[in-house]
Parts: structure tokens; C-alpha cells; sequence
């Protein structure tokens, strides 16, 4: 009989109790039509026979008869009737029986017990399953999902060089398929190819979808040439699958090839197709292979629609070809498509980007006589390109105008203007945001600001937000999530992080669910406070709010962390994201980049570069502009050029910030030749000098000290009506400041060659110039009284100017005051920036304490330092090190030492010119105990000191007679490669004879 498991369900009570037996959507394979069903009263005959031949002892031909009635037998229960009849008279089946019981039972879906009869009676037995058998387990383990079962089973199949059959090979493929196995389903199906099995075509059809959707295109080109060879002809459908699988993963060309094969074959590509084929040609900037297929496209009467159009407009736009889009923009009209507002937002925002505002407000007009209503989108590109160029009044106009027309704001339009928008404006924007929220989304007329006044302006401003905020959420749920993000962003860029939490809890309160966007800011309020466990907490609740960070969350994790210097928490950043399986974008490694360049750790920005590359994310413009940047910056002037021409060569249009770093960089290297060949090549490409251009170089040859050239080219760019900036300003108010103290105004390296090249450059410049260069323009400044006479007038002239305060422009304007031994004026500079609400900083008061210490007010510096410290401005590493060299110049040396004492456990260290002064002040005080301790602290922290302090301190060392520390210092000294004066040698040497002379006497 068949043993059974304690516990394990009766053959006949299971046949009671299933339920009616299901169609197998895969059956084994058919039956021979030789063999007919066995009828009742044959089978009778036929276990009556069995019966008798058992009785005799022939079991083999009992087997062979129990075997006919169990592959004839009409039903399940009949088959296993025959087989428990069998068993009950002690004899066992044959693997044939089993097998087509078991094929029986999955065939009818009884796959539970088909599993039982297997384990039971074959693999517990020992019995060698038959390919028959393990067809049927195969299938019977994919209806269980068992499916590691299942290719096992198959894997013995092919060990055994037995040919699967159809049905079990369809069945694993499709659940394969099913649950995202395309890999394992494609080298199942190459194994069943190989074995000679052919297969369904919704399983080849199946198959090559999945793996286009995964990305193994290589995989299912495979599949699709084989399905091809077996006969079957290839639809439209499969080709669809290819080429848009091609097109997702970038390779455009074997896409459009496999279009051609398409029809060749008689299938002819939609609009979709070519589209995709088209849209892909101009992401990788190839518009003459665009434009070629969208001619092929109207040759064959396929008419491109809107989409088409638009794509092509987008791809010309974005490489500076607004003429050919302008074209495409007409043909389009002639056939009767209307420009849709797509259209017009490549347009408008392309001009926004290219600072050609005119040319996209004419487009907004055209748009409205045209009956097309703009977005919020149009008028946020807008809004921010007017308040980029200053054009206030014109921004509030377009404002008003947008919120007359019906428009309502969204939270994108008021994180675009805040960043435009001077500090402390925050809720006033986010305010006049709101009001047009509720006028135009929800129907509700504010009411004036005034209504609600109290004493303070910001609770007025708080109470009319809160006001807005309810109405909102009363009204429009989606809208309100908008609102509430608004006041949110506002909170945070006021700095009210703690606030900010407490609204985003109320939000939840009220049944309103956080934006993405209003997460992020939050978490980048967090990052700038250094709250870096409140951020992983915050992004922990957002994940369990169904919140999942996109590529703009892990920037701002980047971001901060980098400008805070902490590297490694950025590279941890990475980490995360390629487990979860997220690539990285281009602007997350440009970030990275870019803080790695300012840091000067030019090789690591170089590593990081590559690993983007290897990573295969594709560089742009941007992050191409970063590191030519980052090179020339760092006086790699060569390998900025190199990557600017591999730039060029993979397609990547230079725009003027490239052109601009590089001759930066050459010009910075007196590589100035060369950068003039760049400078006549960028003028070549249509690129104007531009402000950034001339503040770059003018801050170069204000560093080389060569203050007359610098100057004509501030006159040329006045000249070029180039209005000045906050930078420029800066720019030149700092490098006059610089060289108040030094003794002429002209580059000590300058000779004919220079002056060749600087004029080359100058005659490039001017050639773009908007008037002829007047004489007049040439200054000559030289003695240091001339130095501070311009440097206070060009003070008085940048505050005249409209800019707005900046902590960087004041610290300029102290600085050359404190130069030019004003200290009353620079005085007076500090407290106009913090009536202005500028804070000063580190820097603001080393520039004062180095002035006080030049003019030998050597008190004044104490207490400004003891004041800074009162005022909660922690001094770092340079006020230490400047209020040092002041206490050593003004000969308080223990001052100085204990300053120094106080700053090691401060965690800094001084700087080498420090310890320089240090060494100095107490070989010159006889100080040996001490000089010797700086000395070997200066070692220690990798400083050698300079040949005269060392020899000097050597010196006193041997007429002390304390050869012992000489030897120690000397030898310290020459192990990091530095030498000593010979006279100095030489008396260390005498020193030591004449104490080794005197021991021996002794």
C-alpha cells in the first residue's frame, strides 16, 4: 500500500472532499489517439485479471496491466482506484504508473497531492524520477510557486540530455517572467533552445518585453533572432519593445537600425516610435540624425504631431540654435499644428537661461493673444530671470499680472523667488504667495494686512499667514498641502527650524499630508544647524509616511555635508544610495566637486570625476564647467585644457562660463598666450565678454600686482557699458587693499613678452568694446599714499552704489581702511554693517586685531580679541596666529606663549609663520628653554623651522653647553631633508670635541 505519514490526508478522502477538478491552462503533452478510455466494464475485466495474475505470482505482468487501466482511466478517482487496488494486494507500482497518476493529478490541478504522491513514493524511496515524472513536478512546483523546486527539476532534465516538453518549459518561463526573473528565465530559455524544445510565442513575447523593461537588450535581441530563425514571424509589437528599449538605455542607432529591419518587413513604425527615436537623437545633441528620421518620417506620411515638434524645438533651443527652432516653430504652424504650451515653455524658458528676457516676455504676450493661458511655470522662470537682472518694478508687475489672469502659485514659484528676494523678506513673500492661493485657488477675498495690526510688523505678518492658512485648509486639501509648504519654506529660511516641525505636526493634526519639497527643506535646515540625528529621524518618519527621498534629498544631504567640511558623511551618502539601488545625479557629484575644489583637494575632485564616469552617469555642462573650474583654480591651467577639449570632442557645447574658467586658469598660470587664443574663440562662437570674464581677470592682474593694467581693464569694461556687481566691487576694493602695502603698483616678473600678450588680450577685449578706448582710462598708481587715496575713494564709491549690504563687501572696505591706517574709518565701517543687520565675523574682527597690531596699539587688539570672544564669535586658527605675530612683534613674548598655550587647547595649532615669530622673538629674548620647545612642536607638527631660526637657536644651544638638546634638534632637522649654515656645522662640531675633551680629563 502507499505509506503514509502520520497525519498525511487519505487518497480516497481527499477525492471525497476536493473540489471539481480545474482545466490545465498547459497541458503535457497530449495523449496518443490510439489509446481510448477504458470503460467500466473493461476496467472490471481488467483488475480482475491483475487480481488473478498477482494470485500467480507474475507481478511484472500485473504491473503492466494496472498500469494500461491507470493511463486509461476517464477521472482521477477511478485512476487512483485502480492504483490503491493494486497496493492494497501488495504489490508496488512501476515509475510508468506513478508518472501518469501524477501527471493525471496535475493536469486536473491537484498539485498538493501530487507533491505528496512524489515525496512520498519516489524521492523518499530512492526511486530515479523519469522525464515524464520531472516534466510534471515541473510544472506542478510553478502552480505551488515553488519555483527554486521547479529549475531544479528542469536543471536535472537537461543533465540527463532529455528533451523537456513544451507545456513544463511555457509554465516556467511565464513565472520566471512573473516575478521579475528575466536573467534566470533567459538562461532557462537558451538551455531549452539548446535541448531542441520549441516553446509558445506569447512566451517569446513575454520574454523580450521583460527583458527590454530590465535593461538586457543584448538578452533580448538574442530571444528575438532565435524566435526568428525558428520560423516565427516577428509583430510590430516585439519590434516596439526593442527599439524603445534601445531608446531608454541610450543606444539610438541600434534602435533606428532595428526600425529599418521593421520595414523591411512590412511593419511600418507609428509616430511613437519615431518620436522616441527622434527625442533620443536630440538628448545626445545629435540634430542632423534628428532631422534626418523626421524626414524619413514625413517621406513616409507618418505626420509628427505636437510631441514631434516639440522635441525637435527643445533639442535646437537648448544648443543656442534659436533660429532653427524658430523654423521648426513656423513649419509647424504652415501644417496646421498649434504651438501648445509646451512649445512656448522651451522657448521662454531657453531665452530666461540665455538672459534674453525681452525675447520671452514678447513670447508670454504672443502666448496670450494666441488664447493659450500660461502656468505657473512660465511666470516662475520669469519672475526669476527679472529679479536676476534686477528689474523689480517689472517682477511686481508680471506678478500682479499673473495673479489678474486666474494663475495660482504654487510652492516651486515661491522657493524660486525667495532665493531672489533680499533677507528678512521671507514672510512678506510668502504672504503675497498665499493671498493669491486663496484669491485664485480657493475663491476667498482677503482681507487687507491692516485689519489685523498689532505693534510688531512680523506678528502682523504671522497672524495674516495663519489666518490664510486656515481658509485654505477649510477649502481645498491639495491646495492647502501647497500653502502649508510655503509658510514652511519661509519658516525655515528665517532660520525657525523648531517652528517649522511644530507646523509640519499641525499639518498631520488637520489631515494634510507634508510635500516632498517641504520635507527637504526642513531636513536642509536641520543639516545647516549641524542637527545631523534630527535628520536621519526626520527622514525615518517620512519613510513610514510613504515619503520616499528623491535625487533632491540626498543633494541637500551632500551639499551640507560638504560645506561643512564633512566629507566623509557625503561619501556615506553614496554609499546609501547605491544600496538602495539610486544613482546618483550629475548635480550631487558636481557638489561634491565643487567643495572639494575650494578646499584645494584638487585629486580627490579629479577621483570623483572618474568614479561619475565609471558610475555612467553622463557629464553636462555644468559639472564640465565645475572642473575646468576646479583645475584652473588650482594651477592645473593644462588639464583644464584637456578636459575642455574633450568636452568639445563628445559634443558638449562650450557656453561662456567654460570659456571663462579656462582663460581664467591660463591667464592665472601666465599661460596668457594661449588664453587669448581661447578668448579669440569664444568672441568666434558669438560669446561676449561678460562681467564674470572681466572680474576674472582683473582680480588675476590685481594679484600679480600689476595695478595700471588691471584698472584699464576696469575702464574697458565700463567702456562696454558692463555695469559692476557686488563681486566686481569687491573684487577690486580687495585687491587694492592687498597691495596698499607694497612698493610699486607693477608686477616685479613683467617683461617684453607680457606686455606683448597683456596687450593681445587687451586688443581682443576691446575689439567687443562699444566705443573706442580714451586715453584718459590709464591710471597710475604706485606710491603707497596714491594706494590709499584710490582705495578710500573707491570705497566712498561702492558705498554710493545701490548693492545691497554684504558681510564680504564690508570686510573689503575695513580692510583697506585698516591699510591705509584709518582705524577711526574702519571703525566707523563696522558699526554702519551691524546697524545694517550684517554680523560680523572671524575675519572682520583679524582684520581690525592686525591693524590695531601694525599701528603698535598692542592693547586695543587684546581687548577686541577678549570682546569677540564676549560676543559669542569663537576665534579660530587665524585670529590666534595674527594676534600672536602681533604680541611677538611688540616684544610681549610671554603674552604670546601663553596665547599659544590657549589655543592648543582650543584644539588649533599655530601656523608655521607663527611659530616663525615665536622662535624668533625667543632666540632674540635668550629664551633657549622655551625657543627649544617651539622648536620641537614646530617638528612635530611637520614644521621645519626656516635655515636663520635654526641656526640661530643651534647657536645658543652650543654656547649654553647643551649639546645634548643640539644634537636632538640637529638631527630631527637633517632626517626631513634640511640643512644647516656650514659655520653653524661646524661649531656644533667643535662643541661637542671640546665636551668630549673635558669628560676625558675629568
Amino acid at each position: 500500500m502507499i505509506k503514509k505519514k502520520p497525519n498525511s490526508p487519505d487518497l480516497f478522502f481527499f477525492i471525497r472532499t476536493r473540489k471539481p477538478f480545474t482545466a490545465c491552462p498547459f497541458p503535457l503533452e497530449p495523449p496518443s489517439p490510439s489509446v481510448s478510455p477504458i470503460t467500466q466494464d473493461h476496467k472490471s475485466l481488467c483488475l480482475s485479471l491483475a487480481d488473478q495474475l498477482i494470485r500467480r505470482g507474475l507481478l511484472s505482468s500485473a504491473q503492466k496491466v494496472i498500469q494500461r487501466i491507470v493511463s486509461q482511466c476517464s477521472s482521477v478517482p477511478d485512476a487512483i482506484s485502480a492504483v490503491d487496488f493494486a497496493m492494497v494486494r501488495g504489490m508496488e507500482l512501476d515509475l510508468c504508473s506513478y508518472g501518469v497518476l501524477i501527471r493525471k493529478l496535475v493536469t486536473s490541478g491537484e498539485t498538493k497531492m501530487a507533491e505528496f504522491l512524489y515525496r512520498d513514493n519516489i524521492l523518499h524511496r530512492g526511486k530515479d524520477s523519469d522525464p515524464s515524472i520531472l516534466n510534471s513536478m515541473i510544472i506542478c512546483y510553478c502552480k505551488l510557486g515553488q519555483l527554486e523546486e521547479a529549475k531544479s527539476h528542469f536543471g536535472r532534465l537537461i543533465l540527463m540530455k532529455s528533451k523537456p516538453c513544451k507545456g513544463a518549459c511555457n509554465v516556467l518561463l511565464r513565472d520566471l517572467c512573473a516575478h521579475d526573473r528575466f536573467l534566470e528565465a533567459f538562461d532557462c530559455f537558451i538551455r531549452i533552445n539548446d535541448a531542441g524544445t520549441s516553446i509558445s510565442c506569447w512566451c517569446y513575447k513575454m520574454l523580450i518585453d521583460g527583458l527590454c523593461f530590465s535593461g538586457y537588450l543584448d538578452e533580448a535581441l538574442d530571444v528575438f533572432d532565435i524566435m526568428c530563425d525558428r520560423g516565427m514571424p516577428p509583430t510590430g509589437h516585439l519590434y516596439k519593445s526593442l527599439v524603445y528599449g534601445f531608446c531608454k538605455r541610450g543606444r539610438v542607432e541600434e534602435a533606428e537600425l532595428l526600425s529599418i529591419e521593421m520595414e523591411s518587413q512590412g511593419l511600418c513604425p507609428d509616430k511613437i516610435m519615431y518620436t522616441s527615436l527622434i527625442f533620443e537623437y536630440c538628448k545626445s545633441k545629435k540634430m542632423k540624425m534628428a532631422m534626418r528620421l523626421f524626414f524619413r518620417m514625413l517621406k513616409t506620411r507618418c505626420d509628427p504631431d505636437t510631441y514631434t515638434y516639440n522635441t525637435l524645438i527643445h533639442g535646437f533651443v537648448n544648443l543656442g540654435m534659436f533660429d532653427k527652432g524658430w523654423l521648426l516653430h513656423n513649419h509647424m504652424a504652415e501644417t496646421g499644428i498649434e504651438p501648445d504650451v509646451v512649445t512656448y515653455h522651451i522657448m521662454i524658458s531657453k531665452y530666461c537661461k540665455e538672459q534674453k528676457v525681452d525675447c520671452a516676455l514678447m513670447l508670454l504676450n504672443n502666448m496670450t493673444h494666441g488664447n493659450i493661458t500660461p502656468n505657473a511655470h512660465y511666470y516662475t522662470v520669469l519672475l526669476a530671470a527679472l529679479h536676476k537682472e534686477n528689474r523689480f518694478v517689472e517682477a511686481d508687475e508680471l506678478f500682479i499680472r499673473m495673479v489678474k489672469t486666474g494663475v495660482v502659485p504654487d510652492h516651486v514659484l515661491y522657493f524660486t523667488l525667495i532665493k531672489e528676494y533680499p533677507n528678512g523678506k521671507e514672510l512678506h513673500l510668502a504672504l503675497m504667495i498665499l493671498r493669491a492661493i486663496a484669491k485664485n485657488g480657493c475663491g476667498i477675498d482677503p482681507p487687507p494686512l491692516s485689519t489685523c495690526a498689532t505693534s510688531d510688523p512680523t506678528t502682523d505678518l504671522e497672524l495674516g499667514i495663519e489666518h490664510l492658512l486656515g481658509e485654505i485648509g477649510r477649502r481645498n486639501s491639495y491646495l492647502a498641502d501647497i500653502a502649508f509648504g510655503v509658510y514652511i519654506i519661509a519658516l525655515c529660511a528665517r532660520g525657525k527650524t523648531d517652528v517649522s516641525l511644530l507646523w509640519m505636526d499641525k499639518m498631520e493634526s488637520i489631515g494634510c499630508q507634508p510635500l516632498l519639497s517641504t520635507y527637504n527643506s526642513v531636513i536642509k535646515s536641520l543639516c545647516q544647524e549641524g542637527l545631523l540625528d534630527d535628520v536621519k529621524s526626520l527622514i525615518d518618519l517620512m519613510q513610514d509616511r510613504g515619503m520616499v527621498p528623491n535625487l533632491a534629498t540626498y543633494l541637500i544631504l551632500v551639499s551640507e555635508n560638504c560645506k561643512r567640511g564633512n566629507f566623509a558623511s557625503a561619501f556615506n551618502v553614496l554609499d546609501q544610495m547605491d544600496e538602495m539601488g539610486v544613482k546618483p545625479s550629475v548635480a550631487i557629484y558636481d557638489s561634491i566637486i565643487g567643495c572639494l575644489s575650494r578646499k584645494k583637494r584638487i585629486f580627490e575632485a579629479e577621483d570623483m570625476f572618474k568614479r561619475m564616469l565609471e558610475d555612467g552617469v553622463d557629464p553636462d555642462e555644468v559639472i564640465c564647467v565645475t572642473m575646468i573650474n576646479a583645475y584652473s583654480k588650482n594651477g592645473k591651467a593644462n588639464e583644464a585644457h584637456q578636459l575642455f577639449e574633450k568636452m568639445v570632442e563628445h559634443g558638449i557645447l562650450p557656453n561662456s562660463h567654460a570659456y571663462t574658467a579656462l582663460i581664467n586658469g591660463l591667464v592665472k598660470k601666465n599661460m596668457t598666450e594661449k588664453g587669448c587664443l581661447y578668448l579669440d574663440r569664444m568672441l568666434e562662437d558669438g560669446f561676449m565678454p561678460n562681467r564674470v570674464l572681466y572680474t576674472s581677470l582683473i582680480k588675476q592682474f590685481l594679484r600679480k600686482r600689476e595695478l595700471e593694467f588691471a584698472f584699464r581693464l576696469v575702464g574697458l569694461m565700463e567702456n562696454s557699458q558692463i555695469e559692476h556687481d557686488l563681486i566686481s566691487c569687491i573684487t577690486m576694493l580687495s585687491g587694492v587693499c592687498r597691495n596698499i602695502s607694497c612698493a610699486t603698483g607693477t608686477w616685479h616678473m613683467a617683461h617684453r613678452k607680457s606686455e606683448r600678450e597683456k596687450e593681445m588680450l587687451f586688443h581682443l577685449l576691446q575689439r567687443k568694446s562699444l566705443v573706442p578706448m580714451k586715453d584718459s582710462l590709464r591710471i597710475s598708481i604706485s606710491s603707497f599714499e596714491e594706494k590709499s587715496l584710490f582705495a578710500l575713494k573707491l570705497m566712498q564709491k561702492v558705498k554710493a552704489s545701490r548693492f545691497m549690504p554684504n558681510l564680504y563687501l564690508y570686510n573689503a572696505m575695513i580692510y583697506g581702511s585698516c591699510w591705509a591706517n584709518r582705524m577711526q574709518d574702519a571703525y566707523g565701517h563696522l558699526e554702519l554693517m551691524q546697524t545694517e543687520g550684517v554680523v560680523p565675523n572671524q575675519v572682520t574682527f583679524t582684520i581690525l586685531i592686525d591693524g590695531h597690531m601694525r599701528l603698535g596699539e598692542t592693547d586695543c587688539a587684546i581687548g577686541l580679541f577678549n570682546k569677540m570672544n564676549a560676543n559669542g564669535c569663537a576665534p579660530d586658527r587665524i585670529v590666534y596666529s595674527t594676534l600672536i605675530r602681533g604680541l611677538c612683534r611688540a616684544g610681549r613674548l610671554l603674552d604670546a606663549l601663553s596665547l599659544s598655550h590657549t589655543m592648543r587647547k582650543r584644539g588649533f595649532s599655530p601656523s608655521k609663520n607663527s611659530y616663525e615669530y615665536l622662535l624668533s622673538g625667543l632666540c632674540a629674548g635668550g629664551s633657549s628653554v622655551h625657543a627649544m620647545r617651539i622648536c620641537e612642536d614646530m617638528l612635530a607638527h611637520d614644521f621645519v623651522p626656516c635655515r636663520y631660526n635654526r641656526n640661530w637657536l643651534l647657536g645658543i644651544l652650543c654656547e649654553e653647553n647643551k649639546l645634548r638638546e643640539a644634537v636632538m634638534i640637529h638631527d630631527m632637522i637633517l632626517t626631513r631633508g634640511n640643512f644647516l649654515y656650514e659655520s653653524t656645522q661646524r661649531l656644533l662640531t667643535e662643541s661637542c670635541y671640546r665636551q668630549r675633551e673635558l669628560e676625558l680629563i675629568s
